[in-house]
C-alpha cells in the first residue's frame, strides 16, 4: 500500500472539518485539488473514506481507522522534530498555546515576558471557551493549555500556577455597593448575569451557591466577559467574575466589587497538557517559565 504524507494531511483536514471546502481554505489549496488527494488515498487503500448523507460528509469505518492512525503518525513526526530541535538547543521553535477567555486579560503580559527571555520562539495564541479547550486537549491540538479546573475525566498533566479569585461585581451606584459583609442570603434578591453553559466560572458559581442552598435569579447568559461587564455597568444585574478581568474597571470606578460573605471564591489557573505528551523544547521552556518566579514577579499578575 503506497500513499503520501501529503495525502494523509489533506485527508486529516477534511476529516477534521467534515468539509472539502474548509479543508481547502485551511491548506491553501483548491477544492478540486483536495478532492483529488482524497481520491488518490482511497485508491491506495481500496476503500472509501467518506460517505455523503444529505449535504454532509461523514467518515466511513475505514475513514475512522485512517484518521486514528494518521493522528498518531503526525504526532510522532512532530515529536521527532522536537527531539531533533532539542539536540540542537533552544534557539528557536514554535509554540501553540490556547487559553481560557478569562486568562486572556493577563496572557499578553505573560507572553510578552516569555518572549523577552526567548525572542526566537514563534508564538501562536488561541483564546477560547472551556468546551473548545477540552476539544483541543482531547485531540492533542495545542502544545500547552492554560485554563481553570481541568476536565476530571481526561488523563492530563495539570499543574496550578496562580490563584484566580472570583468576586461579585455591581455598578458603583448599586444599593449594595457601600454595604459591608453582605449576607449570602441577601444575594437571593438580586438578578445575576451568567456565562454560557460549560463555562468554568459559571460552574464554580453554581456549585458555590448550591452547596450553601442559596437560590438566586438569573438574567441573560453571555459568552464573553466584556459583554457581562457592560451589562452590569448598565444596571442589568450582578455577576460573578474573575478578579483578573476587572482590574481596569475597578481602578476607574466603573465597576464595584461587593463585600460579600465567603467571597471571593478561590479557584486556580492550571497549565495543562495530555499525560504522556513529550513537550517540545519551546513548550518545556514556557512550562518552566510559567511555574518559575518569573510569573509572580510580573506586575499585576498576582
Amino acid at each position: 500500500m503506497k500513499f503520501t504524507l501529503r495525502q494523509l494531511k489533506v485527508f486529516t483536514s477534511v476529516a477534521k472539518h467534515s468539509s472539502y471546502t474548509r479543508a481547502a481554505e485551511e491548506l491553501f489549496l483548491s477544492q478540486p485539488a483536495v478532492s483529488i488527494q482524497v481520491k488518490q488515498l482511497e485508491g491506495h487503500i481500496g476503500m472509501p473514506l467518506f460517505e455523503q448523507i444529505g449535504k454532509k460528509i461523514h467518515l466511513t469505518q475505514a475513514g475512522r481507522e485512517v484518521q486514528h492512525y494518521s493522528h498518531a503518525t503526525f504526532q510522532q513526526l512532530k515529536e521527532m522534530e522536537d527531539v531533533l530541535e532539542a539536540m540542537q538547543g533552544l534557539s528557536g521553535g514554535r509554540l501553540d498555546i490556547a487559553v481560557a477567555s478569562t486568562i486572556n486579560y493577563f496572557a499578553p503580559k505573560l507572553l510578552a515576558a516569555f518572549s523577552h527571555h526567548h525572542p526566537d520562539i514563534d508564538l501562536t495564541l488561541e483564546v477560547t471557551n472551556r468546551e473548545m479547550l477540552k476539544k483541543r486537549l482531547l485531540g492533542n491540538e495545542r502544545d500547552i493549555i492554560l485554563m481553570g479546573q481541568p476536565p476530571a475525566k481526561m488523563d492530563l498533566e495539570a499543574t496550578p500556577f496562580m490563584e484566580n479569585p472570583l468576586v461579585v461585581i455591581a455598578p458603583p451606584d448599586h444599593p449594595l455597593a457601600k454595604e459591608r459583609q453582605i449576607p449570602l442570603q441577601r444575594l437571593a434578591k438580586e438578578t445575576f448575569l451568567i456565562r454560557e453553559p460549560g463555562s468554568g466560572t459559571r460552574l464554580a458559581m453554581e456549585r458555590f451557591f448550591q452547596d450553601r442552598k442559596i437560590r438566586y435569579k438569573t438574567g441573560m447568559a453571555m459568552s464573553q466577559n466584556t459583554a457581562i461587564k457592560q451589562a452590569v455597568r448598565a444596571g442589568m444585574g450582578l455577576a460573578v467574575v474573575s478578579r483578573h478581568t476587572i482590574e481596569l474597571e475597578v481602578e476607574t470606578g466603573r465597576l464595584q466589587v461587593l463585600d460579600v460573605e465567603e467571597f471571593p471564591i478561590m479557584r486556580t489557573w492550571h497549565i495543562v497538557y495530555p499525560r504522556g505528551k513529550r513537550l517540545s523544547p519551546a513548550a518545556q521552556a514556557f512550562h518552566d517559565f510559567v511555574l518559575s518566579d518569573n510569573l509572580s514577579a510580573l506586575s499585576g499578575l498576582s
